[in-house]
């Protein structure tokens, strides 16, 4: 399953739309004032999906996702040189980047490729595709996807 998940150009907190193959919306994220990022994610009816909150005041950055009000898990950024690395503290995922920060897969713990991420460029706003081996678990890659931006967006 395709997904491509787009920032909105005019809009004071991130706020994104995410589509299918057939360009239908499948999920939208409206930007929440807070401490940190604070990203809530609706179906397109408008019903709650889940949340990404930033921990604010931690040595390097850290996002707790939440599906609804359920607590899933947290997604934290590792200290490295050349390319970014991500590790999450639920399904033993793991998310490796390429050194440009344009390129993600995510892993499951025995080293299988849950979904591959790919920055689109020349696009006015952050533009992502998102290919989920299985659609059952596009909510939770698209959590990590917007976890990585936002955690790009605070060092710009």
């Amino acid at each position: 399953m395709k997904l491509l998940l787009r920032q909105r150009i005019f809009s004071w907190f991130d706020s994104f739309d995410i589509y299918d193959e057939e360009d239908r919306t499948v999920f939208t994220v409206e930007g929440q004032l807070s401490w940190g990022h604070r990203l809530e994610i609706y179906d397109p009816t408008g019903a709650h999906l889940g949340t990404v909150k930033e921990r604010v005041l931690t040595f390097l950055p850290q996002f707790e996702l939440y599906a609804g009000e359920q607590y899933l898990g947290c997604i934290r950024k590792e200290f490295t040189f050349f390319r970014p690395s991500f590790t999450l503290d639920f399904n033993g995922w793991s998310v490796d980047g390429n050194w440009m920060e344009w390129d993600y897969e995510i892993r499951d713990g025995a080293g299988q490729s849950v979904a591959q991420i790919s920055k689109e460029l020349l696009h006015w706003s952050d533009t992502y595709v998102i290919d989920v081996r299985q659609p059952d678990l596009a909510l939770a890659a698209v959590m990590i996807v917007l976890a990585i931006d936002a955690e790009k967006c605070s060092r710009n």
